[in-house]
């Protein structure tokens, strides 16, 4: 072995070992979690449950950080290019690293390559719910009052790219029906003028669309899933009612910008999956309708690889762009 073979090899050994130092040290200062959507949603709530439980087991701060806009690609933009020291993590979903590329001219990041995947968090089935006043109490109904005034019926969504979006441009697309798109600026703007009427229906979660449900302002009338969901056992699938081989669930995760030494990533996986498997957050989430979930690094970025080229088919087939 030559000098120059050595001093390689000296090299990566150093880099190991600095790595492994790191970790142990890991962290000194407060970790960003940036939320690439407006406050008020299930990424913002995930995130500041999540958030008050790392800051206790790590003893440094986790400041969630809203940073919204097309789609969730600026938050994810900004992620994909920090440093990638472990101060700074993304919450994204499948709207960021499986839509949006093909939804999109383009992004500013790349969903695979920019990113360290550190776990899945959670899937959230999506309600499909129409305001009171439409006369619609399945989805059957609503496909024929669809397709009795085409173009009449306006679908709001959180935002160009999201699943509340995507959900819409699916039902339009295999239920054969001309719906058109309202885009807001977050799920809670857009659920706003869902009760006001100012929109006739709308693809939301469970926790925060359900109370005007309760209240009469809102019907809902079908659940995303391919499977109906125990916390609204009562609500047919939209497969089921009409529209064979619907299913979309929306699945939820944290990454690092890629580069985070591994030591790091798995010390982040091991820290979230200790918190989303205890008792007291699944039952917690469980009763807002969001399912939690823990992976490895290696299964969470294997998900996103399989879900791009599905959801490029989807956005193909729908015909919706975003810019």
């Amino acid at each position: 072995m030559n000098l120059r073979t050595n001093g390689s090899l000296l090299g990566l050994i150093l880099s190991i070992t600095s790595c492994v130092v790191s970790a142990q040290e890991y962290p000194t200062k407060p970790i960003r979690l940036i939320v690439p959507f407006a406050p008020g949603g299930p990424t913002d709530i995930m995130s500041r449950a999540i958030s008050e439980r790392i800051t206790a087991r790590l003893g440094q701060q986790l400041v969630v950080d809203n940073r919204a806009g097309a789609g969730g690609s600026i938050g994810s933009e900004l992620a994909a290019r920090s440093a990638p020291d472990g101060y700074t993590m993304l919450l994204g979903h499948i709207g960021t690293h499986a839509i949006n590329t093909s939804l999109y001219s383009r992004i500013g990041y790349d969903p695979v390559k920019d990113f360290a995947p550190i776990t899945m968090i959670a899937t959230l089935p999506l309600g499909l719910f129409v305001n009171a006043s439409v006369p619609a109490h399945s989805v059957k109904d609503l496909v024929a009052l669809a397709k009795a005034k085409p173009g009449s019926l306006n679908f709001g969504s959180a935002g160009s790219g999201g699943p509340t979006h995507m959900a819409g441009e699916m039902l339009k697309s295999m239920g054969h029906i001309d719906i058109v798109h309202v885009p807001y600026k977050g799920n809670a703007a857009s659920l706003t003028d869902l009760v006001a009427g100012r929109v006739q229906m709308m693809f939301s979660n469970l926790l925060t669309a359900g109370p005007h449900a309760r209240a009469g302002k809102l019907r809902a009338i079908a659940i995303s899933s391919g499977k109906r969901s125990p916390q609204a056992p009562e609500l047919p699938t939209i497969a089921e009612s009409g529209v064979p081989g619907y299913d979309l669930t929306p699945w939820y995760g944290v990454l690092f910008p890629a580069g985070t030494p591994r030591p790091i990533v798995m010390r982040l996986n091991q820290e979230i999956g200790g918190i989303l498997t205890t008792p007291e957050m699944v039952e917690r989430f469980r009763t807002q309708g969001i399912d939690l979930v823990t992976s490895t690094p290696e299964a969470f970025a294997a998900l996103i690889k399989s879900e791009i080229p599905k959801w490029r088919k989807v956005v193909k087939d729908s015909g919706a762009t975003a810019g």
